[in-house]
């Protein structure tokens, strides 16, 4: 079973892409919705132990723990100690429910993947890129989103350049999603082809 690893810089449009690859019969594991349901469930208790007042009505504050980590950012370590095992738990689990489907291939989406060396655990990287000027201004048109928030996510980030030299196949977001719906499909074409030559024998 191929596993392909979806990876780009916030603003990228990666969950756009991920959509697209689920609508294209590829079943997709979402790193950051595994968080949210973490953050809702077994994570809550053992964020707010190391992050105090983080809980509120049995699940974490992401703004209250963003507010935190802003004044601390040496906190994400111990933040990523507490959830990346969790989030693997249940990326393992995603996987032997579909390997007992009988799936071709799959993809993980995976935010840090370049970050946290989760490279290793996937047979083909595939990166979402855009111009840095529409990053921006997607981004800053979140919801308390400011620029140095914004400039302190991107550096905790592999540069985009970086990412785009270690990808397998690059998806640019910049165009509509009628153009990135194409690309996704070239990309699940040329790996059905590949998987049928018989490219990934150790996948």
């Amino acid at each position: 079973m191929l596993k392909i690893g979806l990876t780009g810089s916030i603003g990228m449009g990666k969950s756009t892409a991920a959509k697209l690859f689920a609508d294209a019969g590829i079943p997709v594991n979402d790193s950051d919705a595994v968080v949210h349901d973490l953050y809702a469930g077994e994570a809550a208790s053992l964020v707010n132990a190391a992050f105090p007042g983080t809980m509120k009505d049995g699940a974490v504050d992401r703004h209250e723990l963003g507010r935190q980590l802003a004044f601390h950012p040496g906190g994400f370590k111990r933040l990523e100690a507490i959830v990346h095992p969790l989030v693997r738990k249940r990326e393992t689990e995603f996987l032997e429910r579909q390997r007992a489907a009988g799936a071709d291939m799959v993809l993980l989406d995976i935010p840090l993947l370049f970050e946290t060396s989760a490279e290793a655990r996937v047979d083909v990287i595939v990166v979402v890129s855009t111009d840095p000027q529409l990053q921006r201004q997607r981004v800053l048109a979140r919801e308390g989103m400011t620029e140095e928030k914004f400039d302190m996510i991107l550096s905790r980030q592999t540069p985009d350049t970086e990412k785009r030299w270690r990808a397998d196949y690059v998806i640019d977001t910049s165009h509509s999603i009628a153009t990135t719906r194409e690309r996704v499909l070239e990309i699940v074409a040329d790996l059905k082809t590949r998987i049928a030559k018989g490219d990934f024998r150790n996948a």
